[in-house]
């Protein structure tokens, strides 16, 4: 059994496949301080949980943008699954050629993303991730990373535009009844998400035309949110919830022992 685990600034996403098949998933928050022990405890209570033996999991793979974070869950893994895992970062094979101009600068998060949706659609094609940041990831027909866009993510907008201007509440990201808002609570979601919808868009189809001069590009997205923005866009065509699990699956396999 493989265990994925994608570390995001926000939330930590884990996985158990067996084979290709992915079997349970959990959604924790990301805490950079989390020990060994606590990773530990963790683990521990998700796997009884799910009625699945600690001692199944025989593999391990990890991607995290949250470098002190690793460090622990390494560990955690060492001594409790008693397995060394798989970092994604320099060295490992992904099968993607990465032509940004600094490839050590693409986050792990892009590249195994950018792994799975070229397994699933093939290219050319922009994979969105709507996270603490949403990022836009560009792949050309013969699947080469060559970079894409980063934006705030909605919610991370969200927050600076509450902390930031004292008499707007916090509101519940849900669409609106209409564009015009008729009350505050309306103004900021027809603002927000609305609005939001717009970005992803207009960078998608300006990206697009950089990437094939006007032909058809395909549009995939993930994260969080994905589902409700995608409801909305005309651009994004599908919508992938575990699109970085099953990157990280992929790519594990590219790397994995002969047996």
């Amino acid at each position: 059994m493989l265990c994925v685990v994608d570390i995001g600034n926000t939330h930590t996403v884990l996985g158990l496949y067996r084979g290709d098949l992915l079997e349970r998933h959990w959604r924790l928050r990301t805490d950079r301080e989390r020990t060994t022990d606590e990773w530990g405890l963790a683990l521990r209570s998700l796997f009884e949980l799910a009625q699945v033996e600690m001692k199944e999991v025989d593999a391990v793979a990890i991607s995290s943008v949250v470098p002190p974070a690793v460090h622990a869950l390494r560990k955690a893994c060492l001594r409790y699954f008693g397995v060394e895992p798989l970092v994604v970062g320099p060295g490992v094979k992904t099968g993607l050629a990465i032509r940004y101009e600094s490839p050590r600068e693409v986050g792990a998060d892009r590249v195994v993303n950018a792994v799975a949706a070229f397994a699933a659609i093939g290219g050319p094609c922009i994979v969105v991730d709507f996270g603490t940041a949403t990022t836009f990831d560009c792949l050309s027909q013969k699947g080469e990373y060559l970079g894409g866009a980063i934006t705030p993510g909605i919610i991370t907008a969200l927050d600076a535009l509450v902390q930031r201007a004292a008499k707007l509440p916090r509101v519940e990201l849900a669409i609106p009844r209409a564009t015009i808002g008729r009350n505050t609570v309306e103004s900021m979601q027809s603002g927000v998400l609305f609005g939001y919808v717009s970005l992803v868009d207009g960078l998608v189809e300006r990206l697009a035309k950089e990437l094939t001069g006007g032909s058809h590009v395909a549009v995939i997205a993930t994260g969080g949110l994905a589902g409700t923005i995608a409801s909305e866009s005309k651009t994004i065509e599908r919508v992938e919830p575990n699109l970085t699990l099953e990157g990280l699956r992929l790519i594990y396999e590219r790397n994995a022992p002969e047996r």
